[in-house]
């Protein structure tokens, strides 16, 4: 039996340090010499018809009311928008843009049914015997969040995900606008209360809504990151929503009454009442005053009588002590 017995000694470790270092970092710098080229986007195909979509012409042939809201949407517009075309090209065309700006969007082709956010982006394509057959759609945050994502995240974080207040309980999916003539009417649909405190109160007769506090979101500085921003979607107030307004005045009591109503309240007071409050005001402290002077003088006088009282005794007691001790000294002496 052959038996290999291999000893390191110090110059081999080091030898094997020396060479697998330059090995580790020439490995390194022939990767960063090499330059990256990412994958080649698809160019976005022209608009092409296919089978299975019948396009939201079809549909208009018996939707005509809904369809004519939709036309004015943004539903519509997702991909003609001049806003989605500047920031689609800025962005190099990216063809995953086009899942959610087009209908119908097929991955594998790169070919699509239709522009823009159609009916059958939300109900699929076309069900042949329809209207016998329903047009299958599950109307709730699962099926906005496919295209809204960053907008039904926010939802979720909130107190309406929490007891499931979904999507189309405050949006008409259609006309995408509220389910009530004004947001304020929206919300007092549940939130009946929100008259009752000085908060809602002061910011309701100055005209505002509710989104203005409860949806507030920051002025965007610079364009959005791949189309999504913050929508306010979590519906709470932080101290952002309240300095986006009082930058100037929030830590400024007097800006803070004028901006609240105090002062027309105070303008609108009898002054009269507040003369007579005033002065009996006064007189009451001029009696507390007097009241305090008498006690005073009644505290002195008392703590004087006991103070001759219980000093006399004490003087008596020590008298008495040193007489005492006194006659015990001169029975010693004799």
């Amino acid at each position: 039996m052959i038996r290999l017995n291999f000893r390191f000694t110090r110059k081999s470790w080091l030898a094997f340090i020396v060479v697998f270092s330059i090995s580790l970092f020439g490995g390194a710098a022939i990767s960063l010499a090499r330059p990256v080229q990412a994958a080649p986007e698809i160019a976005p195909p022209a608009q092409t018809e296919t089978t299975s979509y019948a396009g939201s012409s079809a549909c208009a042939n018996c939707h005509t009311e809904i369809h004519e809201d939709w036309l004015e949407t943004r539903h519509k517009q997702a991909f003609s928008s001049p806003i989605f075309q500047r920031d689609w090209t800025g962005m190099g065309s990216q063809v995953r843009c086009l899942e959610c700006h087009t209908t119908g969007y097929d991955r594998v082709t790169g070919k699509y049914a239709e522009e823009g956010v159609t009916c059958e982006s939300c109900h699929g394509p076309f069900q042949t015997g329809h209207p016998m057959t329903q047009m299958p759609i599950t109307p709730n945050a699962e099926l906005c969040s496919r295209c809204h994502k960053q907008t039904t995240d926010e939802w979720r974080a909130s107190v309406h995900s929490q007891t499931s207040i979904q999507c189309e309980a405050c949006h008409n999916p259609h006309a995408q606008t509220p389910m009530a003539a004004s947001i304020t009417e929206l919300c007092v649909n549940c939130h009946k209360e929100w008259g009752t405190t000085f908060t809602h109160g002061t910011h309701a007769s100055a005209g505002l809504e509710c989104s203005n506090c409860h949806m507030y979101t920051s002025p965007r500085s610079g364009s959005p990151i791949e189309g999504l921003v913050p929508t306010g979607h979590t519906f709470s107030v932080g101290s952002e929503t309240c300095i986006g307004c009082h930058q100037d005045t929030v830590h400024t009591r007097d800006e803070i009454i004028k901006l609240s109503g105090e002062i027309q309240n105070i303008a609108t007071l009898d002054t009269a009442t507040l003369e007579q409050k005033i002065d009996e005001q006064a007189q009451l402290i001029s009696s507390l005053e007097a009241r305090s002077t008498v006690r005073l003088y009644t505290g002195l006088a008392q703590g004087a009588i006991i103070g001759l009282i219980t000093g006399g005794a004490a003087a008596w007691v020590v008298s008495r002590g040193i007489r005492v001790i006194e006659v015990e000294d001169n029975a010693e002496k004799n």
